[in-house]
């Protein structure tokens, strides 16, 4: 596996990629904590396990159809693209682990105890593997390559999508974040996307209460 050691650009796009591996994290320990005390299935962990889902396919569907391509259209080295090949891969591979979770989640009785367990630790060995691939490889890889104007338009691509369509994403990130971070990551954000994050998207994902078991 090849690294590519290149300074982080202080962009959106970089902090919201870097927020969501984070939040990843956060969120299967959550879950992993769930399992080991037998309440899998409670009501606001199976909310916070689907939540997880969604971000998981969202964030690797913007990376497959707008940060991955753009990257392969500038790099030349086998190397390089064998990198981006992986991380379809990881994808791909990624897939049925988030599918036996599932299916553990749903299996009653049986699914609370070591079967979600082995399912969510299997999962999160695997996310984990990729999340560290990805920042020490590919995310690097797309910093040394890509100009300025396309890291802006990945940018308004996933601002867009928080205002359309996944409202749940700048709250999620948030959650449970020290204060330091929190400022840092909301300050990122377009004016208009922190307010509407403050007025209603934070409180609604408030009222949820994910993962409160």
């Amino acid at each position: 596996m090849e690294t590519f050691a290149v300074q982080p650009r202080d962009t959106t796009c970089h902090t919201l990629l870097y927020a969501s591996h984070h939040a990843f994290r956060r969120d299967l320990d959550r879950l992993a904590a769930a399992a080991a005390a037998g309440k899998g299935r409670a009501a606001h962990v199976r909310a916070g396990w689907e939540n997880l889902k969604e971000q998981i396919r969202l964030h690797q569907e913007l990376q497959d159809r707008w940060l991955w391509p753009r990257v392969e259209r500038v790099v030349a080295r086998r190397a390089e693209r064998a990198v981006l090949e992986e991380m379809r891969a990881d994808h791909a591979r990624l897939a049925p682990l988030v599918a036996r979770v599932d299916a553990a989640m749903g299996a009653g009785a049986a699914g609370e105890g070591g079967d979600l367990r082995a399912a969510v630790r299997e999962l999160r060995e695997a996310l984990e593997r990729h999340l560290r691939h990805e920042e020490t490889s590919a995310l690097p890889l797309a910093e040394s390559v890509l100009a300025e104007a396309e890291w802006q338009e990945l940018a308004a691509e996933s601002r867009g999508r928080c205002e359309a369509g996944t409202p749940m994403f700048v709250p999620w990130v948030v959650d449970g974040i020290g204060p330091v971070e929190r400022s840092r990551f909301l300050t990122s954000l377009p004016k208009p996307l922190r307010e509407l994050n403050r007025v209603m998207w934070e409180p609604r994902y408030r009222k949820r209460r994910l993962w409160s078991i």
